[in-house]
């Protein structure tokens, strides 16, 4: 039995509805699944109720983008409580208000610079979302200027170029605070993809003594030995081991449902650790806590 505790949905920048990732999940095989779109919990609802009587275990979640010295830091919060969903969209309205003025700059440059894109084409391609770059690179593909959503992201829209800036972020341990506050499991995502190993260490020191409680060690983009590596520091940390495809759709093509790019395999031991640490609350989870969840972890 496998799980996989990070997917999208087209309620962010993922191309499959939330009820189409049930029917994907019980198709592979996957016992548990996870719906952690951007900066919204809009799709949750729908994604609960698409699981009932289906055999595929869904955990509400949600994945918001925020920044430590200046690093983009993304936070996973899992076991979502319904009766807090409302909470969250106030919380992340905010950061959604950013993000649609950085949208509307970065539709202006774009036009200035000669790519005639168009903000409402923008729009419709994100249907239910707040459009991110994904979207724009759909509309420059459709355009003709790039091939891809790939090569959108290696060249007009790459960080740190000409046209795309990053809207300003929520502070990753006020976002932690916040997620443990609501008694949500939180776990920092793809660990390795923007920190250094010695950054990593500093973050996570700080980020335990705010409330985090579990580490992505399995993911689509991780090699063996940053799998074994990652195990080895959320075990240094006492941080539950967590793992996810980061699932998008045909906005990810290469990425699979339950099996991300290299054939991951997350045991359903990972969504029982992440319940299990989702019945304590806030104060009463401790590294002890922890560690016997991963000793009862066999794949660890």
């Amino acid at each position: 039995m496998l799980c996989d505790m990070h997917t999208h949905s087209n309620c962010s920048d993922g191309s499959f509805s939330p009820e189409e990732l049930i029917e994907e999940a019980k198709k592979e095989g996957i016992a548990a699944i996870a719906l952690c779109d951007h900066n919204t919990v809009s799709g949750l609802t729908r994604f609960i109720n698409a699981a009932k009587e289906s055999g595929v275990i869904a955990v509400p979640g949600v994945e918001i983008t925020s920044a430590y010295k200046g690093k983009e830091v993304h936070i996973l919060g899992l076991f979502l409580k319904e009766h807090n969903y409302q909470k969250i969209a106030d919380y992340l309205e905010q950061i959604n208000i950013r993000k649609i003025e950085s949208n509307k700059l970065l539709a202006k440059r774009l036009n200035e610079g000669g790519y005639v894109i168009s903000y409402d084409a923008v729009l419709k391609i994100a249907e239910n979302a707040i459009p991110n770059r994904v979207h724009f690179a759909k509309a420059l593909v459709a355009k003709g200027y790039v091939s891809s959503i790939a090569e959108a992201f290696d060249t007009i829209l790459a960080e740190g170029g000409e046209f795309y800036k990053p809207a300003k972020k929520l502070d990753s341990l006020e976002v932690i605070r916040f997620l443990r506050s609501i008694d949500a499991v939180t776990v920092l995502a793809h660990p390795f993809l923007n920190f250094s190993i010695a950054e990593l260490r500093e973050f996570l020191h700080k980020a335990k003594q705010c409330g985090l409680m579990g580490m992505e060690t399995i993911y689509s983009l991780f090699s063996k030995e940053e799998t074994a590596l990652a195990q080895e520091i959320a075990k240094e940390f006492a941080l539950i081991a967590s793992g996810g495809s980061d699932f998008h759709g045909i906005n990810k093509p290469d990425i699979k449902l339950g099996r991300g790019k290299h054939n991951i395999f997350v045991p359903y031991e990972v969504y029982e650790n992440l319940r299990k640490a989702s019945l304590f609350p806030p104060k009463q989870i401790t590294d002890e806590t922890v560690v016997c969840l991963q000793k009862s972890d066999k794949h660890n």
